[in-house]
């Protein structure tokens, strides 16, 4: 299975795939929905931050079903 850390499919739709700090900067995690195998970006740099579908080197949404 490619989900890392922790998972209960029944308690958690959505998982961290990666996280990453970015010294002086902030964060980037990658989150998985467990249903639909999309990756979503969140960045958190101070006071702000962002969610967005996580894309590929083709600009289509990268989506990985479970096993």
């Amino acid at each position: 299975m490619f989900y890392r850390g922790n998972h209960n499919e029944e308690e958690n739709r959505f998982i961290v795939k990666s996280f990453q700090r970015i010294p002086d900067y902030g964060r980037i995690t990658v989150f998985v929905d467990t249903e639909t195998g999309v990756h979503y970006m969140h960045t958190w740099m101070g006071q702000s931050g962002g969610l967005t579908p996580l894309l590929d080197e083709n600009g289509e949404v990268v989506v990985e079903k479970p096993e």
